[in-house]
């Protein structure tokens, strides 16, 4: 069997740059991770840009990218130009990033509490399976759900009882609440 002829280290700054580093030289790989990072910061914005999702997550995909490349970088051929293989790993990691941020749209819920009433006759049993569920969470989270849920007291109500910024507690009930639910489809499986 032939083997094919290999070519030599492409000539190109970055590849040139990551082999002084993998030998050792620190500066050379700090002034490489710093210039990567002005290019994938370009390439997280414009990305973030085309989605729409505003530029609050870059600075998440830039470090992630990084840390990747420092995770990998025995990964990487020295044959081979760096470039590509950065690009690579900055694309994945700002399509996750976008994943995890999504496009969703913030809706104030406030205004929505004169549209769900809460019904006038409540179910007893409900209510008893509610209880039963929630002795499931940590104190705070049982306040916040009592509170909100059970209660009816407002989400700024709550935060302001219990010394909390609003976004908080709205994050607390949402975690609360899907602690709740895997805890109702564990007891019915």
């Amino acid at each position: 069997m032939n083997a094919l002829p290999v070519e030599g280290p492409p000539d190109d700054p970055w590849s040139k740059m990551m082999k002084a580093a993998m030998a050792g030289d620190e500066g050379v790989y700090r002034r490489l991770l710093e210039e990567i990072s002005r290019s994938v910061r370009a390439m997280a914005r414009a990305a973030f840009a085309r989605a729409r999702l505003g530029d609050a997550d870059v600075e998440d995909a830039v470090q992630e990218t990084l840390l990747a490349i420092h995770l990998k970088r025995h990964t990487w051929h020295p044959g081979q130009k760096l470039g590509p293989w950065v690009n690579a790993i900055a694309r994945h990691k700002i399509i996750d990033a976008m994943r995890r941020r999504g496009a969703r749209r913030a809706e104030n819920i406030e205004d929505f509490e004169d549209f769900l009433a809460a019904p006038d006759e409540q179910d007893p049993h409900a209510l008893s399976d509610a209880k039963k569920l929630m002795e499931a969470l940590n104190p705070r989270q049982r306040d916040i759900v009592q509170s909100i849920s059970l209660d009816g007291q407002s989400i700024a109500a709550t935060a302001t009882r219990l010394s909390m910024t609003e976004v908080a507690v709205r994050v607390a009930l949402h975690r609360a609440l899907k602690a709740m639910g895997a805890a109702w489809r564990r007891s019915v499986s």
